[in-house]
């Protein structure tokens, strides 16, 4: 049965967990400055993807699934903090040419980072347990009783309501592409490389803390 409510509702809930300011939002940023916004729209989609999957396990009351996230929450942590200085000082080495974004764009480019932003969502349990607090709290949510119909429709809405957001971001981003010069996409890309290795830092020395607590 169609139902708005509950469409709304998961999409409000895709922007919600996509619009805050992390590495992936640099990310897309970076890419659409640099390849122009179908790129970074690719980019952003892979963390949709990410939010589709921990939205289904929500939805769908995959208890196996989040106990094992739950379980090697540490390990996750750890190797998305890992992945993030490698993103990051990745960056930092990179020194972009706005001629060369054309001849990069074809290359594949955009699938390997589809499935780095992926990867970047996937190994962040606290967006499952953000998405786990989010179906829980909110009346209506609740896939109890509601069949697979219910919490089908409810994980499509939220990678739409994602997809909505990586959309507008990288529309947004390319307006000022055409005012990019080399040496100001390299500004950018040092300060988006310095930001993502500081997220690196941040997670792992939360697992840090957490291991000699």
């Amino acid at each position: 049965m169609f139902d708005i409510g509950l469409i709304a509702s998961g999409v409000a809930i895709g922007l919600a967990v996509a619009a805050p300011i992390g590495p992936v939002n640099l990310v897309v940023i970076r890419r659409t400055l640099r390849f122009g916004k179908l790129n970074g729209l690719i980019s952003g989609s892979g963390a949709a993807l990410g939010d589709g999957v921990f939205a289904a396990m929500a939805a769908f009351s995959m208890t196996a699934a989040i106990d094992f996230f739950l379980r090697y929450e540490l390990w996750l942590q750890g190797i998305g903090g890992l992945f993030l200085l490698f993103l990051g000082f990745r960056t930092l080495m990179t020194h972009p040419h706005l001629e060369e974004a054309e001849v990069d764009n074809v290359t594949g480019v955009a699938a390997r980072v589809f499935l780095a932003t992926f990867a970047l969502t996937i190994t962040n349990p606290a967006t499952m347990l953000g998405f786990i607090a989010i179906f829980g709290g909110i009346a209506g949510l609740s896939t109890a009783g509601q069949g697979i119909g219910h919490a089908a429709v409810l994980t499509g809405a939220v990678i739409a309501g994602s997809m909505l957001w990586w959309f507008g971001l990288s529309q947004f981003v390319s307006l000022f592409r055409q005012r990019m010069s080399d040496h100001l996409l390299e500004i950018i890309n040092r300060i988006s490389g310095c930001l993502i290795v500081a997220f690196g830092v941040l997670v792992l020395m939360r697992v840090l803390f957490v291991l000699f607590e």
